[in-house]
């Protein structure tokens, strides 16, 4: 009965992790994905650098509409014809192209553009998710997320169920367990809404 019981534990165990994660996918690419697309971390960026590398335009096309290739195209050729003239002009139009090349990207996805971010700039578990798909080590990535997912929820939870038992001693340490308590639910209520109406990345 006993090993019964604890079978049913993990395997619900790992359901909740399942579902977190999804759910902290989703948040990822809502809210880091001006922040990925404009960085020079990012996946777009390295492409339009590795395109002016080798001299091969066709590694930027996917990552914009049909109807923009007429100012990418001309843009990036000649950019790429003064790669060996004066370094400083080269530079100056090699961010030109790179910051039309970005807003662009941005508005097939329905975003603003707000400028061209630096390398360091996307959040760790973004770049580890590229990691991933380049490495195909999925797992890893997993057992990171099911840390941080854990680590971030029981820290929220210890901290409420200690000011639990103390919320009705005084007005300031009832005010402190509110406070506690609505960042620990809404985080909750957080992840069930994300499960629920779905979202992700607006392209």
């Amino acid at each position: 009965m006993k090993t019964g019981n604890f079978s049913f534990k993990m395997n619900w165990t790992k359901q909740i992790l399942t579902l977190s994660l999804f759910a902290l996918f989703t948040i990822i690419s809502t809210q880091t994905a001006s922040a990925h697309c404009d960085s020079f971390d990012g996946p777009a960026l390295k492409d339009a650098a590795k395109a002016l590398e080798t001299n091969n335009v066709d590694l930027i096309l996917k990552w914009i509409d049909a109807d923009m290739e007429a100012e990418v195209v001309p843009l990036f050729h000649k950019t790429y014809s003064l790669r060996n003239g004066d370094k400083e002009i080269y530079e100056i139009v090699k961010k030109h192209f790179f910051e039309t090349f970005v807003r662009l990207h941005r508005e097939m996805e329905g975003a603003s553009f707000t400028g061209l971010k630096p390398a360091g700039s996307v959040a760790p578990i973004t770049m580890m998710s590229d990691k991933a798909l380049e490495t195909g080590d999925f797992e890893s990535l997993l057992k990171a997320l099911n840390n941080h997912i854990n680590g971030v929820l029981q820290e929220k939870f210890d901290k409420t169920e200690a000011l639990f038992k103390v919320k009705d001693n005084s007005v300031e340490e009832g005010r402190e367990y509110v406070a506690a308590y609505v960042d620990y639910t809404h985080s909750i209520e957080a992840v069930h809404d994300i499960l629920l109406g779905g979202g992700g990345h607006s392209h």
